[in-house]
């Protein structure tokens, strides 16, 4: 588990932010509140573990516009979402983005304090494939187009031959691009690359 807990608390209300910064506080949690979620933003360069308690539905940015702008910035903390509006629809993106957990108000403080819980036993991990995943992402994206193209392909299984024929290129133009793409997402082997490319979300699959 991670050491720190401190749980850094995003919502618009200021009763539930006094109410639940009090409960946390006395359940031994190092708690910084803030009001929206570009308050966070602005601090969040310092921010160094524990997790995010964050709302969804808040004026300006909301909780999973937050969550998808610390992706792009390549910042990792646990997310667990809190919300007074939530459907199913909305906790499955949530979650498929990267959030631990995704609680409706009005929440069991129990509830809250073991996902708190659970969310540090597992952040260690977490941020090991995360900073993996960005790593694989941003690899990607060095890639240009067409290489970004001939890996699509190449994750699919097919050979260079075929994604020749494909692409109506030369069979020796797509062993460059190959060889090209192999080097910049410094994959040692297929195996290694069809990794990567599940771990990287921008990775699409030519023609989806």
């Amino acid at each position: 588990m991670e050491r720190n807990k401190t749980v850094h608390l995003v919502d618009d209300d200021d009763a539930v932010r006094h109410a639940l910064g009090v409960f946390l506080k006395g359940a031994g949690f190092e708690v910084c509140e803030y009001s929206s979620a570009t308050d966070f933003l602005d601090e969040c360069p310092g921010v160094n573990g524990g997790v995010l308690l964050l709302d969804q539905r808040m004026p300006g940015m909301s909780g999973m516009e937050l969550q998808a702008r610390l992706r792009q910035l390549g910042v990792f903390i646990p997310v667990i979402f809190i919300t007074g509006h939530g459907d199913i629809q909305m906790s499955v993106a949530a979650m498929k983005a990267g959030a631990m957990d995704f609680l409706e108000k009005p929440f069991d403080n129990s509830e809250l304090l073991q996902s708190i819980h659970e969310a540090l036993r597992k952040a260690v991990g977490k941020r090991r494939e995360w900073k993996q995943r960005c790593e694989a992402e941003r690899r990607y994206s060095s890639l240009t187009s067409r290489e970004q193209e001939v890996m699509g392909y190449i994750v699919q299984g097919m050979s260079s031959r075929a994604i020749a024929e494909q692409l109506g290129l030369s069979n020796r133009t797509i062993e460059v691009h190959r060889a090209r793409v192999m080097s910049k997402m410094a994959a040692g082997s297929l195996p290694e690359l069809v990794r990567m490319a599940a771990m990287c979300k921008s990775c699409l699959t030519p023609g989806s």
